[in-house]
């Protein structure tokens, strides 16, 4: 399996012999991003909960797909920032554990503006 800073090399090429990186600017990537990530929930539009999880196995590529899209133009808009996507996300995650303390948060899905401080 790949690494994501490998993924990020295969796309980079990808555009390059295909000569897109003058379309690949953060404002076009993330627009495409967008539509992907509209397309994928798309799929789970008019499920229960229950029925997104227990999706069938044509269903459950079409949805492995569009994630490959999401990822495809998020790790491009990173690539193009100058954005360790993994970095970034281990930073929100500390930013995130100081937000949401456990103590105070546990086995709610309330927004943090929502919890008693």
């Amino acid at each position: 399996m790949d690494s994501l800073t490998e993924l990020t090399h295969k796309l980079r090429d990808f555009a390059g012999e295909r000569d897109w990186e003058q379309f690949h600017t953060p404002k076009n990537l993330a627009m495409a991003m967008i539509v992907e990530a509209a397309e994928l929930v798309e799929h789970f539009q008019w499920l229960t909960a229950e029925q997104s999880c227990a999706l069938d196995a044509a269903k459950r590529e079409e949805v492995r797909q569009e994630i490959g899209d999401v990822l495809i133009y998020l790790t491009r808009i990173a690539d193009r920032l100058g954005i360790d996507p993994v970095a970034a996300a281990h930073d929100k995650i500390v930013i995130n554990a100081a937000k949401y303390p456990v103590e105070r948060v546990r086995g709610s899905a309330a927004k943090s503006t929502e919890h008693a401080k």
